[in-house]
């Protein structure tokens, strides 16, 4: 390899410098500069990451950054701009989409033409600018967005969403889709938690029983840490849970009519079922009725129905409660309607408590015939109660309220019954038909779904 001094050139026009052979070196001398050249296109990476807390960065020409927007947003100085100068950046961590990076030039200098700062705002984006003339200023002349890597947790949409500690939370309040938009390349990750409650069953007519709690279901991933109910059914492996990068289509279910009268043939409804995948949340019995001619029995359900009071002794297989956990789950989704009581000859009566998610419905006792309880959880990030079963319709001064978890009260002397709360798959409450207060049963609340996984 030869080396060649040149410390003049004439100026040429219309012909070719050629300057070294193939193989040679041409080093510009002390005090040199160049022109015109520009640079190959690349840089040298500062393979320190640069942080929130170094921001504003202050880039130099010929250099590229990993930028890390984990903890808060970074603003990056452009140096003064000369023709060819070049300055590469990228998302380091894959959170621009969260907290985003600022591009600002320096003084007069323009970004595409334009005198001001740009914002980078995409999820594993890298870019390259180079300085090109006053005019045009930096122009971008590399943009990727194709976030080459292993993702280490799930990304997602659907719903509203939350985040608590290195979770996100999904939440259906009504129908939507959950979209895995990638997996985690750790498999155990793939395993999300999740809420699915059906809506509850109706309130029923007179002397009436109190409606089942929408089924409720759960499952705690051991990647988010929360407390969950009673209910988690991670131990049975048929109930997990593992994702696709695909769309899963949620339902959640409506909660029941109360019979407000007594039409002939009429009763109370049963919930509409919750579903996310393969979880399936029944709905909550309906409450038992008095006579419209007959009498009905509480209906099965997630939670069953509680029985009417009357058709006793008489005719004892109308006041049967409603079975919960219908069909069966592991754990059990719910439990049974309570049996209601007639007090004969004085005509009076109370109807069994709806089912909820944890305890049985009452069997009326005096003094009150109320819903059972939910389950209480901390997946949304703290703790609410669902699925509590509706209070029985009390023909007498007695205090029939509903479950934990958005039961509805039954009816009492002077007061009407109430609606099971919406959300949550609380049975409506079941009407007494005695001195004041309503005959009539209320409606249930609807169900809910809720999906949590980790994201960071």
């Amino acid at each position: 390899m030869s080396k060649i001094e040149v410390n003049t050139v004439e100026p040429q026009c219309g012909t070719t410098l050629t300057l070294g052979a193939s193989g040679d070196t041409v080093t510009l001398g002390t005090g040199a500069s160049q022109s015109g050249f520009g640079r190959t296109g690349t840089v040298d990476w500062i393979t320190t990451p640069k942080v929130t807390g170094d921001s504003p960065v202050t880039a130099a020409t010929g250099s590229g950054y990993f930028l890390n927007t984990s903890a808060g947003t970074i603003t990056i100085n452009l140096p003064a701009g000369a023709a060819g100068s070049i300055v590469s950046m990228m998302d380091y961590a894959g959170t621009w989409q969260t907290h985003k990076v600022t591009v600002s030039p320096n003084g007069t200098d323009k970004i595409g033409g334009v005198n001001v700062g740009v914002d980078l705002t995409t999820e594993g984006q890298s870019v390259t600018f180079v300085y090109v003339d006053s005019t045009q200023g930096w122009l971008n002349t590399m943009d990727s967005t194709s976030n080459v890597r292993a993702n280490a947790y799930i990304t997602a949409t659907g719903g509203t969403i939350t985040t608590s500690g290195n979770d996100k939370i999904h939440k259906f309040t009504g129908p939507g889709t959950f979209t895995v938009c990638a997996t985690a390349a750790c498999a155990a990750n793939n395993i999300v938690s999740y809420l699915v409650v059906a809506g509850g069953g109706g309130g029923g007519y007179d002397r009436a029983g109190g409606g089942g709690a929408g089924g409720f279901r759960e499952l705690k991933s051991p990647s988010t840490p929360y407390t969950a109910s009673p209910l988690d059914g991670y131990p049975s492996a048929p109930n997990r849970i593992t994702v696709t990068a695909t769309g899963y289509p949620i339902t959640v279910g409506a909660g029941a009519a109360g019979l407000p009268s007594g039409p002939a043939g009429a009763d109370a409804g049963t919930g509409a079922n919750s579903v996310f995948s393969t979880i399936i949340a029944a709905g909550g019995g309906r409450a038992g009725s008095g006579p419209n001619p007959t009498y009905s029995p509480g209906g099965n359900g997630g939670s069953g129905g509680g029985s009417d009071a009357y058709g006793y002794p008489s005719s004892a297989p109308n006041m049967a409660a409603g079975s919960g956990n219908t069909p069966p789950t592991t754990p059990a989704q719910g439990t049974n309607g309570g049996v209601g009581v007639y007090n004969s000859p004085n005509g009076t009566g109370r109807g069994g408590g709806g089912g909820g998610a944890t305890v049985a419905g009452t069997a009326s006792t005096p003094g009150g015939n109320p819903g059972g309880a939910g389950a209480t959880t901390e997946i949304t990030a703290s703790p609410v109660a669902y699925a509590g079963g509706g209070g029985g319709g009390d023909c007498g001064p007695g205090a029939p309220t509903g479950g934990t978890g958005g039961g509805g009260n039954g009816s009492s002397d002077g007061s009407g019954s109430t609606a099971g709360t919406v959300n949550t798959g609380g049975g409506g409450g079941g009407g007494n038909g005695g001195n004041g207060g309503n005959a009539g049963g209320s409606a249930a609340g609807s169900g809910i779904v809720v999906i949590r996984y980790r994201y960071q």
